[in-house]
């Protein structure tokens, strides 16, 4: 009974803290403004179902795709089996589901083969990363803390499936010994190593039992509650992600509907004016995180820091200081700031701070070549950039501090009609030699 309680108050206390840690980043989140994404619902889901679900997007680079595969579809399905857990802890009992006999043993068996290859993923990414030393994994955004965040996360997945290993390993050596249930029969992964457990006592095959019992599912407590602290929060968000994720042509810009209305204006004078509005004129483009949209910054909650977008960023590859990833990883740790400055005020109080220029500089935007090939390969269809483009808006059209070739650019189109240095009256004057043939 005492353990029951135990394992009943950590359990509560685990779902706490991790609805508490979500419940926050939700509120980080909706500090964006408002957008509508909830048209073309069934494309939605397709999507969702194509990208996020079937990994259709992570298998473009086959190595890394089918080994995330594996780890993907072991995380998922193994958790069937925390339920078991969960239940057992709760009311004292044994593989509460032994019931269903061979399918159980069927179901158990499935969950060893798939452990194995979660660990083989881990273990390749984990070869990947600090042996290899793939470029993607080590270039200047990837500090100290996100490279130890994904260790963490590789070897934590490791000792968590080598412990569910080892508790049917060590409960099958006992049940052999006491044959009284069908269990006895062993499962195909952890029956290879029962040999270790030959010469151990009953109460040692015990204490390892439940050793690993509990190691397995404190680890996955814990685990729930690192990962709102963590990259791996792509886990919880990537699925909506998707969902709400930009089903228009890649090449199409957004409008700011100010600037349309104004624009209306100038070509239709006879058009009513809008009234004066008492509030504060609307900013043009981001300077902070409060002027992207809500979706932009779960963009930045979703995003896996593998790098796929920032190696194949032509800027990047040519030296430029842009990285994409850059981008999405600065805007997810401005918004954590201004969330624990919330915390800590109660309301935002300004520190004098800003996404741009602070963290993201105007050297690494203008880079951009608006090519969107970072958008396209986002295993979770991240768009950052929708947040260049608006910080170059902002840039822009707030203070006018354009690179000096755009701004000659806008200047001629505003003076010429057109991105030439020449008025319109001389465009044609290219025909007259064309007429002395």
């Amino acid at each position: 009974m005492l353990s029951q309680i135990i394992f009943t108050v950590i359990l509560i206390a685990a779902v706490a803290l991790f609805t508490a840690n979500v419940r926050k980043i939700s509120r980080n989140i909706n500090i964006g403004k408002p957008l509508e994404r909830n048209d073309q619902p069934g494309r939605r889901w397709s999507t969702m179902l194509l990208v996020a679900i079937g990994q259709s997007k992570m298998v473009k680079r086959p190595l890394a795709g089918i080994m995330h595969v594996l780890v993907y579809a072991g995380f998922i399905i193994i958790n069937i089996e925390v339920l078991e857990i969960l239940i057992d802890g709760i009311t004292g009992k044994d593989r509460v589901f032994s019931f269903f006999g061979h399918f159980y043993i069927f179901l158990i068996s499935s969950f060893e083969i798939l452990a194995v290859g979660v660990m083989l993923g881990c273990a390749t990414f984990l070869v990947r990363r600090n042996i290899g030393k793939l470029r993607r994994f080590w270039s200047k955004e990837m500090t100290a803390w996100p490279r130890t965040d994904a260790n963490i996360i590789l070897i934590t997945e490791i000792l968590l499936m080598s412990a569910f290993l080892i508790l049917d390993a060590s409960d099958t050596a006992f049940r052999q010994r006491f044959p009284q249930s069908p269990l006895s029969e062993g499962f195909p992964v952890s029956n290879l190593f029962i040999g270790i457990f030959k010469t151990a006592s009953p109460m040692m095959l015990i204490f390892i039992n439940r050793f690993c019992w509990w190691f397995h599912i404190i680890g996955i407590l814990a685990f729930l509650n690192y990962i709102p602290y963590s990259k791996h929060f792509h886990i919880v968000l990537s699925f909506p992600n998707v969902y709400y994720s930009n089903l228009k042509p890649k090449g199409e810009f957004t409008n700011p509907a100010s600037v349309t209305r104004e624009i209306k204006l100038m070509l239709d004078p006879a058009a009513a004016p809008v009234e004066n509005s008492p509030t504060a004129p609307e900013r043009f483009g981001a300077k902070d995180v409060f002027d992207l949209t809500w979706k932009q910054l779960m963009d930045a909650y979703s995003c896996t820091e593998c790098g796929r977008c920032t190696s194949s960023c032509p800027a990047n590859q040519t030296g430029k200081l842009l990285s994409p990833r850059k981008i999405m990883m600065d805007t997810r740790d401005r918004l954590e700031q201004v969330g624990r400055n919330i915390d800590k005020n109660g309301k935002f109080a300004d520190d004098g701070k800003a996404l741009l220029n602070d963290y993201i500089t105007p050297e690494e935007i203008w880079a951009c070549t608006s090519c969107n090939a970072c958008t396209e390969e986002c295993p979770v269809d991240i768009d950052p950039l929708s947040i260049i483009i608006e910080m170059r808006r902002y840039l822009v059209m707030e203070q006018s501090a354009a690179p000096q070739a755009l701004a000659q650019m806008c200047s001629n189109i505003e003076n010429n009609g057109a991105p030439w240095q020449f008025p319109a009256s001389d465009r044609l004057n290219w025909v007259s030699a064309l007429n002395t043939v």
